[in-house]
């Protein structure tokens, strides 16, 4: 008997010690981590290089819209919708056949002319040439006319003394006087003809000025007149080849063969390499993100690894009124992997930032405003404010050097819990 009381005495002590425990457990709710597991971390000055993460879909570098005034059918269609093509190929082909015979004419008529302007230049020069010798070969034929009258006037003023004297008949007489009339007539004629062979000179004028030079001016105008036409009919057919300005992929066709194009988009091409991704930000990021900062792009549940990225541009709203911001990041070197539309979430490198640091795991909830600290073994929610962070460490305000703090804020630890308590 006195044995069973013995052991009903133990038993009866080790009830009120495990019921001792649990009292300076502090009660804690389950889940709680126990006494002496509790992970803390004490605030202290430090530097990050923090990011943002944030998502946003690919968008095309351009989406380039094809049109074609040429009023000539359409011959082939060498894309769908959803081909990949590159810089310069052709994709479409008109029918210009009447252009091929209206340029062959134009071009016989270019050539024609431009012998027509080789004639004249030709023709030209020789005429300068000749002008000063026409000149001087009127002033002989005037001199030796001049010269010839005077010799007749002499002749006739002796003819008419001898007549007077009775030595020359009448009839001889008359004859000089003839001969000499006929010498004046020749001189006032050989004046005309020299007269006329200097205004001629003057105005056939040189190579760069007068009649002549107009007239090969004249004719090499109709010439270029007719190769630039030539060289017209040319371009509208070298328009009919329709050929991709880009690398990308066809997203519209909308051109068959025997259409005439008009004036309708005939295809539309998005440039997907270089790539945009367009990322969703808000105002409080617009002021950490600076243009050249480097982004690492990841698509989600693709196992194809990051795309590196280059901040091009922080752009405004999103719709007037709200509160939605847009970061541009260019994305080289796609290969056309990346789709337009396509999902992806995005990294960006912001500055460098220093102060007191604790670990991103500290804070109480999402919002990071909160964390719980060890004051004197007992916990104290304290209000916070996260400057940044790299995704371990994160710099606050509200903290000083030296702060204990819950460095696992998901605990379940509540404000007021011994933190000192032994099992």
């Amino acid at each position: 008997m006195r044995y069973l009381l013995s052991a009903g005495a133990l038993a009866l002590c080790v009830v009120l010690s495990m019921a001792g425990c649990g009292h300076r457990a502090g009660g804690r709710r389950p889940g709680a981590a126990q006494a002496g597991t509790i992970p803390t971390a004490t605030a202290h000055p430090a530097t990050i290089h923090p990011t943002l993460t944030i998502s946003g879909i690919i968008a095309p570098f351009q989406n380039v819209q094809l049109t074609n005034s040429l009023s000539e059918p359409t011959a082939a269609v060498y894309v769908n919708e959803g081909d990949h093509v590159s810089r310069g190929e052709t994709i479409a082909v008109l029918d210009t056949s009447d252009l091929q015979a209206q340029l062959e004419s134009d071009i016989h008529a270019a050539n024609s002319d431009s012998q027509k302007a080789d004639q004249a230049l030709y023709t030209a020069k020789q005429t300068i040439e000749q002008s000063p010798e026409n000149v001087a070969t009127a002033r002989e034929a005037l001199a030796q006319s001049q010269a010839n009258l005077v010799q007749a006037d002499s002749d006739l003023a002796r003819d008419q003394a001898l007549e007077s004297q009775g030595y020359l008949s009448a009839q001889a007489l008359q004859t000089q006087q003839t001969l000499r009339n006929v010498y004046a007539s020749n001189v006032r004629s050989n004046q005309a003809a020299l007269t006329s062979a200097i205004i001629t000179a003057q105005t056939n004028g040189t190579m760069s000025s007068g009649l002549q030079a107009s007239e090969v001016a004249s004719a090499r105008e109709d010439a270029a007149s007719a190769r630039a036409q030539a060289g017209q009919i040319a371009a509208e057919i070298s328009r009919g080849t329709i050929v991709s300005p880009v690398d990308g992929v066809v997203v519209n066709r909308n051109l068959n063969p025997g259409e005439y194009p008009g004036s309708r988009t005939i295809f539309v091409i998005q440039q997907d390499d270089p790539a945009y991704a367009e990322l969703n930000a808000s105002s409080a990021d617009v002021f950490r993100v600076r243009t050249g900062a480097p982004v690492e792009l990841t698509i989600p549940g693709s196992r194809s690894g990051g795309y590196p990225a280059t901040v091009v541009a922080v752009l405004g709203q999103v719709e007037p009124g709200s509160t939605n911001f847009t970061v541009k990041a260019l994305i080289r070197g796609t290969q056309g992997r990346l789709a337009a539309g396509l999902p992806v979430t995005g990294t960006i490198d912001l500055p460098q930032a220093s102060g007191i640091a604790i670990p991103t795991t500290s804070f109480l909830d999402d919002s990071h405003t909160s964390v719980m600290a060890d004051r004197d073994g007992t916990a104290t929610q304290l209000k916070v404010h996260e400057v940044a962070s790299d995704g371990t460490t994160s710099i606050v305000t509200g903290l000083h050097t030296g702060d204990v703090v819950i460095s696992n804020g998901q605990l379940g630890i509540t404000a007021g819990e011994d933190l000192d308590d032994e099992p």
